[in-house]
């Protein structure tokens, strides 16, 4: 792409992967609005870095997606200051376990509202917007909703939502925007505890049919495929594992 006018808001770009996405897609010549929660220095660092690459490419909005209002107030914050949306990327999640024996209210509602009804009042906020640029909306799931991990109950109801809302919405949106889900597998991060991390590679390893690691800049390819190059998909999730799930 070589345009400079197109936006993207990146919800929980602060860091990790969703730092890396905002990253990328600068890289593309994308503005990029980087939301946060209670990630102010990393999102300001980032914004800052990306600025001095190239001047006034790049805001941030802090919001806790789960106020009965944030999403819309989001939304609007980005039109203030771009004057458009075309490209949302929903990556904000919660991520702990909830043994059946322990779970409760406040589990529910953080773990559904960031990763579920977030996602969804986004999209509902940001429709008229994207009509107008014939823009595009990625959920990014997780590709171990296949197989559910043990003890994570209501994360894994929540991610298996988001990808029945990526079909749903693509319905109910075409044919002006298309909307299409990341499931990323294992990542490896870079960690202070060697030994763990050799651990969790040498796992992940033997279990994965590449027989390799994931990186960040495997899921931004395929965001990136999803919001420039397959203008003809909608309705897809395309689960970036390795094939960890066949194996």
């Amino acid at each position: 792409m070589n345009k400079i006018n197109r936006i993207a808001l990146v919800t929980g770009s602060a860091k990790r992967i969703g730092a890396s996405i905002a990253r990328h897609l600068h890289s593309l010549n994308i503005n990029i609005m980087i939301h946060h929660n209670n990630s102010n220095e990393e999102a300001s660092r980032l914004a800052i870095d990306l600025n001095n690459l190239r001047a006034n490419s790049a805001a941030t909005v802090q919001a806790n997606l789960l106020d009965s209002d944030a999403c819309t107030k989001v939304i609007s914050e980005v039109i203030a200051t771009f004057g458009q949306l075309d490209f949302l990327i929903n990556n904000a999640s919660s991520y702990y376990p909830t043994p059946i024996t322990s779970i409760n209210q406040e589990d529910w509602d953080d773990l559904m509202g960031t990763n579920l009804r977030a996602p969804l009042m986004l999209s509902q906020s940001a429709v008229k917007y994207l009509e107008k640029t014939r823009g595009s909306i990625i959920n990014i799931t997780d590709a171990q909703i296949q197989n559910p991990k043990a003890d994570y109950i209501v994360y894994s109801i929540a991610k298996s939502g988001l990808m029945t809302l990526t079909r749903s919405l693509a319905k109910d949106l075409s044919p002006n925007i298309r909307v299409n889900a990341v499931a990323p597998g294992a990542i490896l991060w870079p960690s202070t505890n060697q030994e763990i991390d050799e651990q969790y590679r040498e796992d992940v390893i033997s279990k994965t049919l590449l027989k390799k690691m994931g990186s960040p800049e495997d899921i931004c390819s395929a965001v990136e495929y999803l919001l420039v190059h397959a203008t003809y998909v909608t309705g897809q999730t395309i689960t970036v594992d390795g094939g960890r799930e066949y194996s």
